[in-house]
């Protein structure tokens, strides 16, 4: 397979997160683009080892850390949205602002 697919796909799921981030006010949208963004890092490292034929396979040990990272994010997150949830009644971010 060459490895313009999945460096295609990890660009649109990168773009996708980014779009998500900055267009909208829901903190729970943004989180999601944010791992879309962590899962587009992940898609080319798992592309970029496999493409490279590396013996150590440190992409794929690379994106099992990646993933780490994300699940604690989305945990503390998920945490932080919720804690606004309570105090303010909304997850906009804009009117948590003022």
């Amino acid at each position: 397979m060459p490895l313009l697919y999945p460096l295609v796909l990890a660009a649109a799921l990168f773009g996708i997160g980014v779009y998500g981030v900055l267009a909208r006010r829901n903190a729970v949208m943004m989180l999601l683009g944010v791992e879309l963004m962590l899962n587009a890092v992940n898609l080319n490292l798992v592309a970029f080892d496999a493409w490279f034929a590396d013996a150590l396979h440190s992409g794929q040990v690379l994106t099992l850390f990646t993933i780490t990272i994300a699940a604690a994010e989305i945990g503390l997150g998920l945490a932080i949205v919720l804690a606004l949830f309570r105090a303010l009644r909304t997850v906009d971010v804009d009117e948590v602002g003022r």
